[in-house]
């Protein structure tokens, strides 16, 4: 059986909505992608601080409900907020059942995350936060470290940064939610 690793994105329009994407590759470093979706919503919940979840989760949801399951899944933001667990996105994800390890890539630092492991990429001084559910932390720290790219970002996450914000395709080859 192949691993399925995937990382994922939504960017939210000045003129509403929100836009996912997942890329998929079967190489933990993402060296190659074998698979691209992306899904539109038309209406997303509002941004609330600690509440982040709400507002991504109904997309990431629709963007993996006709995808072949993951086996690990990297979001951008944290697992859990604090040392005692406080969910957060990613935990809504593993949560869910979304992926049985998600992991937590977020580029500022949360206050209250000081469980955060810090992984520092390429030659950037500013490290990356990373958190996770249904993994050790270290393992996913060091998965991160090691994904394709020299840049501070792996390049899989720019990737799939750059698919939510680019604008939806008007002929319908994309799930319109």
């Amino acid at each position: 059986m192949t691993t399925r690793f995937g990382a994922t994105d939504v960017h939210y329009p000045p003129s509403g909505g929100g836009h996912a994407a997942l890329v998929v590759s079967i190489e933990p470093e993402f060296t190659s992608i074998s698979e691209e979706r992306t899904a539109w919503l038309d209406t997303v919940a509002d941004y609330a601080p600690g509440r982040f979840y709400e507002r991504e989760l109904p997309a990431l949801t629709a963007l993996l409900a006709d995808a072949d399951p993951l086996d690990v899944l990297i979001v951008d933001g944290y697992v859990d907020l604090d040392p005692t667990g406080r969910p957060g996105l990613g935990w809504h994800v593993w949560d869910t059942g979304l992926a049985p390890a998600v992991i937590g890539v977020a580029k500022t630092s949360f206050r209250a995350a000081t469980h955060a492991e810090p992984v520092l990429r390429g030659t950037s001084t500013r490290p990356l936060y990373v958190t996770a559910a249904g993994m050790p932390l270290a393992d996913a720290a060091h998965l991160v470290r090691t994904m394709a790219g020299s840049a501070r970002l792996p390049d899989a996450l720019r990737l799939v940064d750059r698919l939510a914000r680019a604008a939806p395709p008007v002929s319908g080859d994309e799930q319109m939610i």
